[in-house]
């Protein structure tokens, strides 16, 4: 048993190009603002001439927090593991797991890139690994 995302409207896109191995943020044609996560309207102009645009998906771990203890039984088997709001390249941040490594080896202001794990034919979850 896995816990997926089940893409809607809003977040489709995001995970289509997720599935290709792309990682994207939205973005908005009338100001050239750029966000994530995704939202119906610009949070800057409120327009609703939204896009999605590329990024380089290397980041730094601006925050992070190791969980001891499974919130859901679909992740038991995972204990321990990091979840951490990866700062990008680019400026926005993001909620992702760090992989790779051992959880007591991650620190904040850690060199991050992301990395795509295949969980069914339609979902790809991007996922951060340390730089080496």
């Amino acid at each position: 048993m896995a816990i997926l995302p089940v893409p809607g409207e809003l977040t489709g896109p995001y995970w289509e190009h997720a599935r290709r191995h792309e990682l994207v943020v939205q973005h908005c044609a009338g100001c050239g603002a750029a966000w994530h996560p995704p939202l119906p309207r610009c949070p800057h102009c409120h327009s609703a001439d939204l896009g999605w645009q590329p990024v380089s998906g290397r980041g730094t771990v601006y925050s992070y927090t190791i969980v001891q203890h499974a919130t859901h039984r679909a992740l038991a088997a995972e204990i321990p593991y990091v979840v951490a709001i990866v700062e990008l390249a680019e400026g926005h941040r993001m909620v992702a797991n760090i992989r790779g490594c051992a959880p007591e080896d991650v620190h904040i202001g850690q060199s991050v890139r992301v990395t795509f794990e295949d969980v069914t034919d339609e979902i790809t979850i991007p996922q951060f690994t340390v730089e080496r």
